[in-house]
């Protein structure tokens, strides 16, 4: 009997008032946090002072990797792009791998915790600094809009409030630990952030797996047959489903192979050169450290990764079944509130009363928002509230901890490598940290007008930081490891034409600002979308980067011999003859 009360207590408390509880924990763990572990020196505030062990800091990275692109964006694109929405699994995994492997362990050796710093000094000129600062600061927040906007959306479903609403008390939040705390207080924040999100993430998915198709583990359940007793395949019968729709066959993709080739190598090497993401490899002691926090983070990135793909089918099923031809007067509950945030349309064009969900857009009544689908699943589910309310705090955890990581590349753009470095040298360590905690405030303003005026949804803002990355900072940074002739001119030159070529691109193609309205996809130039563009500009930057370093005057001698040093594994004698 007390087992009966229990269970109806749990059950009368509400998806609200879940939320509320299960976001109001989270959030007072985080702020706990930021308390305890309050930076006191430019060295905490930066690089939370060095010392984190590989576990903490593999967990860190991980969450910080995972954004709300990857939480509420990536399984949403794949809902609805199928096979198509697989480049970005590969771009961000194949990324995250190059990161990792090729590229963290030398810029650790360099020693510099900032991209615009390693660039300053690698390129031996404040010009090559300034530069990398601007690009640093374009890459953020452009990445950092996306972030905003999936707070947003979490706040306005879940908790009932406007959007612009949600955005403000996602600024708030991430404004406190971040300031106050800096890269330590963000990184202990990161680690309790994983284990909500993908907890958050994976619980859903194993409610829905069973059953869907009685397999408990989400990754074989999208390949296994049905639990109805019918025989028939998941992955077969959405395929059906999708053809008697008009949309394309689910497991089939329509992008052009030049475009997925673009939109994977741009999210890889614009992974490799994001600036949050390299400087977790300077907050532990050792490079050997670094290697092993990368290495767990990728094993803890790969469980969410994993899941995705089955999440997607798991979603985008359970929706064509619940709406698809459906009387609207008899549409559940979700479904009404997730209308009142704009995110669903439905519009009755031929007065029937049903849900024409189709792919011929003449004849189509309805319009689902990308972005919903992770978090309106278990509603779609039917899944018990406080699972719900679980993946909005996951959500949340997911866009919180980039967002805070983006922030610190941003206060630490402005305070270390235009303040300190070009400014006022003299400026007191002080004096450094207070003009970081202030451009983290400015950072988070300037966010949060992005966050309410995105320029597209989540993943999509998301892809064009990373085109913006590739464009720019790659290039830079591989001739500047790997080819010891590379010099100021040339990486100068490369990234200006690189990130411009990106922008306008971008500018004219995904924002319409040149037109008055958004030019069609057959006038991209090679078919290649905006989202793959930064493959094309990180090319430019290569050709433009070797042409003019050709023609121009070769590094000082003591800049060849620290790219040399670098490259040489440390305590390792030379060899000897026999």
């Amino acid at each position: 009997m007390a087992m009966m009360n229990s269970l109806f207590l749990v059950e009368s408390i509400g998806v609200q008032n879940w939320t509320y509880i299960l976001v109001g924990v989270t959030f007072a763990i985080y702020i706990g946090i930021a308390i305890w572990t309050r930076a006191s020196s430019t060295k905490e505030f930066y690089v939370a002072g060095g010392g984190v062990s590989p576990l903490a800091n593999g967990m860190a990275t991980a969450a910080d990797w995972m954004s709300a692109a990857s939480f509420i964006s990536m399984a949403g694109i794949i809902s609805f792009a199928g096979y198509d929405g697989a480049v970005y699994l590969m771009g961000w995994t194949g990324g995250y791998v190059l990161l990792a492997l090729l590229l963290a362990p030398y810029l650790r050796k360099f020693g510099k915790f900032t991209v615009p710093d390693f660039i300053g000094d690698r390129y031996y000129s404040n010009t090559a600094r300034f530069v990398g600062v601007v690009c640093a600061l374009l890459v953020s927040f452009t990445y950092v809009a996306g972030q905003m906007r999936g707070v947003g959306l979490v706040f306005s479903r879940f908790l009932e409030v406007d959007i612009n609403t949600g955005v403000i008390i996602g600024m708030i939040i991430v404004l406190f630990y971040a300031v106050l705390g800096g890269m330590k207080g963000i990184t202990y924040t990161q680690v309790a952030q994983y284990c909500v999100l993908i907890f958050a993430f994976m619980v859903p998915a194993i409610f829905i797996s069973i059953q869907m198709t009685g397999n408990p583990i989400p990754q074989l359940g999208f390949g296994s047959t049905l639990s109805d007793g019918s025989g028939t395949y998941l992955l077969d019968k959405l395929d059906g489903l999708s053809t008697e729709l008009g949309f394309n066959e689910y497991t089939e993709g329509s992008k052009s192979m030049i475009d997925v080739f673009a939109i994977t190598l741009a999210l890889m090497v614009g992974t490799a050169g994001l600036p949050h993401v390299i400087v977790r490899f300077f907050t532990v002691k050792r490079v050997k450290d670094a290697r092993k926090s990368a290495g767990i983070a990728l094993l803890l990135i790969a469980i969410l990764y994993t899941t995705a793909p089955a999440v997607s089918v798991f979603a985008r099923m359970n929706l064509i079944d619940t709406v698809s031809n459906k009387p609207y007067v008899n549409v559940p509950e979700w479904f009404k509130k997730w209308e009142t945030t704009g995110l669903i349309t439905f519009d009755d064009k031929n007065k029937d009363g049903l849900i024409q969900y189709v792919a011929d857009k003449s004849k189509n009544e309805l319009e689902v928002d990308n972005d919903i689908m992770v978090l309106a699943n278990p509603e779609i589910a039917q899944l018990p509230d406080w699972v719900i309310a679980l993946v909005a705090a996951g959500a949340l955890a997911a866009a919180l901890s980039t967002a805070a990581g983006l922030l610190l590349v941003i206060s630490s753009s402005v305070s270390h490598d235009l303040i300190k470095k070009m400014v006022n040298p003299n400026i007191t360590e002080n004096g450094e940290l207070i003009a970081a905690r202030l451009s983290a405030v400015v950072a988070v303003c300037v966010a949060g007008y992005f966050g309410i005026n995105p320029p597209g949804f989540v993943a999509a803002t998301v892809a064009l930081a990373f085109g913006l990355a590739a464009a720019s900072f790659f290039p830079a940074i591989i001739l500047g490891i790997f080819y010891k002739r590379m010099n100021k001119e040339g990486a100068i030159a490369g990234m200006v034409v690189g990130i411009t070529a990106m922008l306008l691109y971008m500018v004219k193609y995904r924002l319409g600002w040149f037109d008055d309205a958004l030019p069609d996809k057959s006038e991209w130039w090679f078919g290649i979308s905006p989202e793959g563009f930064g493959t094309l500009a990180m090319l430019l930057n290569f050709i433009v980067s070797i042409v003019i370093m050709k023609f121009t005057p070769e590094p000082p001698q003591d800049v060849q011999d620290i790219v040399e040093n670098i490259r040489i594994p440390s305590g390792v004698a030379e060899a000897s003859g026999h």
